[in-house]
């Protein structure tokens, strides 16, 4: 702010002292000597009211990387942006959103009790998580490493898109290599779940056929 304001504070006072000097000496003055011409007097003078500018500092945003935490949480956000509490136009609930028959393959038949106990719904997912594994876990030993419509195979990627389309179409599209393939209503495909959650750590589920949830 008020750049140049020196400059025009400046010329008066140099005039004034010019004078002074002349009455005092009572000697003419070359004023051409005081000139101020060609002078860099012009330069930002920041008041002390000023505000200072603060600059927004970055900050890394914290990963859970390729964890089994990172690989449920990325799950449950593109299910339902993590939320316990929603139910789908399809009727489809919680967190990773599940159907009332994926339910009760895992021991859940209360789907009201289901969805408002966040508890649940997290040992749901592992439950069915495992169960998928048992189901898929030939497929997992013969498919992993391979290459499938485009998409590098893996473990991980396999469990999502059985908790998306169930272990039975999963299998089909793996022996097929991705000739049969699957879409939920949504157009959501099993290959796009399989690239999407490729190469998390999955190492942590115990393949269960016979897997529950429950709070005891």
């Amino acid at each position: 702010m008020y750049k140049g304001l020196v400059a025009y504070l400046v010329i008066p006072i140099v005039l004034f002292a010019a004078f002074i000097v002349t009455i005092n000496t009572k000697e003419s003055l070359d004023i051409e000597k005081y000139s101020v011409q060609g002078l860099e007097l012009s330069y930002n003078a920041p008041q002390e009211m000023e505000e200072e500018v603060v600059k927004p500092q970055n900050f890394d945003t914290p990963s859970l990387g390729k964890t089994f935490i990172g690989f449920k949480e990325a799950l449950a956000f593109k299910e339902s942006r993590g939320n316990y509490f929603t139910v789908n136009t399809l009727g489809y609930l919680g967190k990773y959103q599940f159907g009332k028959n994926t339910l009760k393959l895992i021991g859940i038949y209360n789907t009201s009790e289901f969805l408002y106990n966040p508890k649940l719904q997290e040992k749901a997912f592992i439950a069915n998580t495992a169960r998928n594994k048992w189901v898929l876990r030939r497929d997992i030993k013969r498919f992993v490493g391979k290459t499938i419509d485009g998409v590098l195979v893996t473990e991980s990627g396999i469990l999502a898109a059985a908790h998306l389309a169930g272990p039975g179409s999963v299998k089909k599209y793996l022996r097929s290599y991705g000739a049969i393939g699957f879409a939920d209503a949504y157009g959501t495909t099993i290959r796009a779940y399989m690239k999407k959650f490729s190469g998390y750590d999955t190492s942590f589920i115990v393949p269960n056929k016979k897997a529950k949830a429950s709070l005891l």
